[in-house]
This record gives structure tokens, sequence and C-alpha cells, in this order.
């Protein structure tokens, strides 16, 4: 325990480090004025308080439950429904306003999850490290690659298949780009906005014909025509396409010989 706890009077403060997934880092606390540690401006916000922080023993992931978020001009609402704040990194420290740069008490920390507002307060649930215990241990059988393209386990050089082209129209879940083309290499694939409102969101690419792009998940704010997109090149994860296409079946993550369930309706006629 902190020996700033066991005074007569305790000078206490919450303090909320947040670290979006692209990079972006705020820094809140209950206090009254700004509070800086560690090279992090924690700006004043007295409405921000936990209104509920349940911590267990066991394998459940906390929970916390923050009201009065929604006054800082720095967390939108739109931004939050727009899942810009999901799977950020949450840190809440308990510090002593007076002197905030000693001993800090960890409060919580973990993973956002999916983020419900309602008017001006927000609820997420918090996933803790006992959360990675839920995935599972050994992967299922698939015919199908369970490896992504371009990571640790696929290993193919993704160097020259990401462009960055220009939006020439958009229609709920489908977009039309300026330039056109080649092929479908990138049905499959992932979407980022480069600019615009939507700058940092993303989507995946549930299929490309030409210049159209059919998304996962329309654009939660309005396209201007212009806006940049970077758009990743895709795989359909067959065997087929790992072998024609990429020249790497030996990275292959998929059994695509192993009898299914539909052999055991097989007889002989």
């Amino acid at each position: 325990m902190t020996p700033w706890l066991d005074r007569d009077l305790t000078t206490l403060a919450f303090c909320w480090r947040l670290v979006r997934r692209d990079g972006v880092t705020l820094g809140f606390t209950s206090h009254d004025r700004d509070l800086a540690d560690a090279g992090l401006r924690y700006r004043a916000t007295p409405g921000m308080a936990p209104s509920a922080l349940e911590r267990s023993t066991g394998f459940d992931a906390d929970n916390v439950d923050l009201t009065g978020a929604l006054t800082s001009d720095a967390i939108r609402g739109d931004d939050l429904a727009a899942g810009r704040w999901d799977g950020a990194q949450l840190t809440l420290l308990g510090v002593d306003w007076s002197q905030p740069q000693s001993d800090p008490l960890l409060l919580m920390s973990g993973v956002l999850g999916a983020v419900e507002c309602a008017g001006d307060s927000f609820t997420v649930a918090l996933h803790g490290p006992a959360s990675a215990l839920d995935a599972p241990v050994v992967e299922a059988i698939s015919p199908d690659c369970r490896a992504a393209l371009g990571d640790k386990r696929c290993q193919i050089d993704m160097a020259g298949r990401t462009v960055i082209v220009a939006v020439a129209e958009a229609n709920e879940a489908s977009i039309t780009l300026a330039a056109p083309l080649t092929g479908s290499l990138f049905s499959r694939g992932k979407l980022r906005w480069v600019d615009g409102e939507n700058a940092g969101l993303g989507a995946t690419i549930l299929q490309q014909m030409g210049a159209t792009l059919s998304l996962s998940d329309r654009p939660y704010f309005p396209v201007t025509p212009g806006t940049r997109v970077e758009i990743t090149q895709g795989c359909d994860r067959q065997l087929q396409t790992c072998k024609n296409r990429f020249n790497n079946v030996i990275n292959f993550r998929g059994e695509p010989h192993l009898p299914g369930n539909d052999v055991l309706t097989r007889y002989v006629s």
C-alpha cells in the first residue's frame, strides 16, 4: 500500500490513461486542476469519476463503469459509437494530487471491449490479463488457411500490396474509387480511412469489382469525394490460391485434404 493513503487527510485523485489503437494517448483526472506524470498531462475533468469498480480474485473480466466522460471535448460520442475507442488500452490510477509522481496506486488496467453509449456517459467492459485464458489452446481443424495474409505465420512480404487511392463516390457500404484496380486482388482485404472524419477507422473489403469495393461496415461518418483510403490486398485462404498466386504452400495453415463429416454418409453403391 502506498504511504500517502495512511495520512489523516488523503489527497486522492483518479487518473485515467487511454491509449487508442492508432496511438493517440489521452490523460484525464478527477482533480480540479491538471496533473502531470511521466510526460503525460492529465486534463482536469471533475465530472469524470468511476461510479463502480469491480475487482475479483477469480478469472472473470474486470468491469468499470465511467460517468461524465463525454463532458470532455477529447472524447466525442460519435467517436465512441463509431468504434474508434474499441480495443483501447486503459490504465486507472489513484494518485496523490499534491505529489502526482510519487507512488501511484494501480487500480485497473486492460483493454476496452465494445463501448455502449447512454446519454452523456458510457459503459465498457475491461478485459484484463485473465481474459487471455478464454482463448482456445488448440486451433480447430479447417480446410482454409488459418493465417492472415502477411502475418508471421504466412510470411508473405506485403510490400507493394498496399495502395492509397481517392474515393470518387460512397453509397452505404459500397465505395467507388477514383482510379480503377486490376483483377480482384483486394477482395477479402483491409481498408483504412486515411483522412476525413473517418480517419483511422477501417473495414474488411468483402468484394472488389473493378473500382468498386463492397465493405463489411458502412462508413460511420459521411464521405466526401476525394477522401483517401489505404487498401491492402486480401486472400481467400484456399490452397490453390496459396500455390498459384503466392507460391507459399509451405506456409499454408490448413488441412484441405482431411476428410470431413460428410465421409460418414458415403457408401458403396
